[in-house]
């Protein structure tokens, strides 16, 4: 059960400016009762995105110029609050495969990680830049690229990190640890089948 290698993002980005924008925030509580992860996508920023009513508030996933933005921008301790994965399987349906932010609440990296979502932090002006390029052509092709440690738009690029754990999972199409233990299923079997104290 081979996964992809993702070695690099491509695709257009939106900017949702913000710090410390928390799990319940991404996806609202009251949206995670549903068996599967599918559908989600539909509540992402439910509250910031919506009035009561349902009618639309003016919010960057709103704006027809950044509709099917596949890379998300944004800013400090982006994915803090809560642990629940239904934050990164709410981006992942809504259609984003790439987040770049400022900084990243450990949980929330690491279950985007195990979804093959890259997760990369960049500075302050970097951000801001990539910002002003996007609103002055919401078009932009923006490149993440895991190997290289860079994000390519336009004739520029900067510099992103990402950990080196995380990269090389993803590099290697090794970034879902069930989907690696279910391709080892055969060895863990005859390891198993090696221990006296599983034959009792």
């Amino acid at each position: 059960m081979a996964l992809a290698k993702i070695t690099q993002v491509s695709g257009t980005a939106v900017h949702v400016p913000g710090s410390d924008i928390d799990t319940d925030r991404i996806i609202p509580a009251r949206f995670m009762k549903c068996v599967t992860f599918d559908g989600l996508g539909e509540f992402l920023f439910y509250d910031v995105r919506k009035h009561l009513d349902g009618t639309e508030k003016a919010h960057p996933l709103n704006d027809p110029r950044f509709k099917g933005a596949s890379i998300l921008l944004s800013g400090v301790n982006f994915g803090c609050g809560s642990s629940r994965e239904h934050a990164p399987q709410a981006l992942y349906r809504y259609g984003f495969r790439a987040v770049i932010a400022e900084s990243f609440a450990e949980i929330f990296f690491g279950n985007c990680t195990t979804l093959g979502i890259p997760c990369v932090t960049a500075t302050t002006a970097d951000i801001a830049l990539l910002a002003a390029r996007l609103e002055a052509d919401p078009s932009l092709k923006v490149t993440v690229d895991v190997e290289k440690n860079r994000v390519f738009f336009g004739e520029e690029n900067f510099t992103v990190h990402i950990p080196d754990s995380a990269r090389e999972v993803l590099i290697a199409g090794h970034w879902d640890p069930i989907a690696d233990l279910l391709e080892a299923a055969p060895t863990v079997e005859a390891t198993a089948g090696r221990l006296d104290y599983m034959a009792r």
